[in-house]
């Protein structure tokens, strides 16, 4: 079975949610050989097993840190020279699609992004994609060279599936470009103590409905009673009430949860194309002639400010 190439995203030895996905997505069409490159690569070994890797190529240098996106890039080059795999899988986030394109021009490559399932095809890995705003399902495989294809985190369960995981160094070589765009500093991002937007399982969000900063409150406190990340609409956040790295939609982050909450959301197509893949959509909305009816599994007509702080204290009598 021809080995396929996944992308580590992890930090400090510590792998994000969404390799875990690729891992199970990998299994699909071949044998998973993981990449994990920078500091505590190695560390990433055990829980890379656990989930399916036959093989974990390791390499740190402090270049991975130093500098944007290149010695990725580098790196993942020599894994494919070295592994000649049916595919390379990384992950759907900004930089995960900025190294999947840089490798796919270097390597003479087609690229599919942000698919949101996989499955084996008789002449290679076949993606499925959401798009034109989600308002059409394609299916699509890259004709020519190793496929690189990125996928939408939450596309796949987590399913562990014991391997080897025998860890290899791998041999990097960094181009002259490497070093061309260093970082100068690092500013922690403040934790809300709430899942990261992209890859939450559950996601509660609010649009101008919520009618301004104060009242995202009674959002906020539905996600945390179901655990979940918070999401703001493009008119919520142009209007200051929620800041632009919530801001789900065509010009914002584009989620896949298992349940999306939309509250005081119209259902602009901007809105949708960032949504609309999610598993279970749910709307609270007071116009029931809101475009966001036409797409969802469960709608309520109501105002939001009843229906959700009555849904906030359901979920905690149900939760105690």
């Amino acid at each position: 079975m021809a080995e396929v190439l996944v992308y580590v995203d992890h930090v400090d030895g510590a792998v994000r949610k969404p390799t875990l996905e690729l891992l199970t997505l990998a299994r699909r069409v071949g044998e998973p050989v993981a990449v994990a490159l920078g500091n505590g690569a190695a560390d990433t070994a055990a829980t890379l097993a656990e989930h399916g890797a036959v093989k974990v190529l390791t390499h740190e240098a402090a270049e991975y840190a130093d500098y944007l996106v290149v010695p990725k890039v580098d790196a993942l080059q020599a894994a494919v020279a070295a592994v000649s795999p049916a595919a390379v899988l990384v992950p759907s986030s900004a930089e995960g699609k900025e190294i999947a394109a840089r490798l796919a021009l270097r390597l003479g490559s087609g690229i599919i992004t942000d698919a949101v399932d996989l499955e084996a095809g008789d002449e290679g890995p076949v993606a499925t994609q959401s798009v034109f705003a989600a308002a059409f399902t394609t299916k699509s495989r890259v004709s020519k060279g190793t496929p690189v294809i990125t996928v939408k985190p939450n596309s796949a369960a987590v399913e562990p599936a014991p391997a080897a995981g025998a860890v290899e160094a791998l041999s990097v070589s960094f181009s002259a470009q490497a070093t061309g765009t260093k970082v100068t500093a690092r500013t922690p991002r403040e934790s809300t103590g709430r899942p990261e937007l992209t890859e939450a399982a559950i996601v509660v969000s609010g649009g101008r409905g919520v009618n301004g900063a104060e009242n995202f409150a009674i959002i906020e406190a539905l996600a945390d009673s179901l655990g979940a990340a918070v999401g703001a609409s493009r008119a919520a956040v142009d209007a200051g009430w929620y800041p632009h790295t919530n801001q789900v939609g065509q010009t914002g982050k584009s989620v896949s949860p298992q349940l999306y909450i939309a509250s005081g959301i119209s259902g602009a197509i901007q809105h949708r194309a960032g949504m609309q893949t999610s598993k279970t959509i749910v709307a609270i909305n007071k116009d029931a002639e809101a475009p966001i009816f036409d797409l969802v599994d469960y709608g309520v007509v109501g105002d939001l400010f009843d229906v959700v702080p009555q849904l906030t204290e359901e979920v905690k009598t149900r939760k105690g």
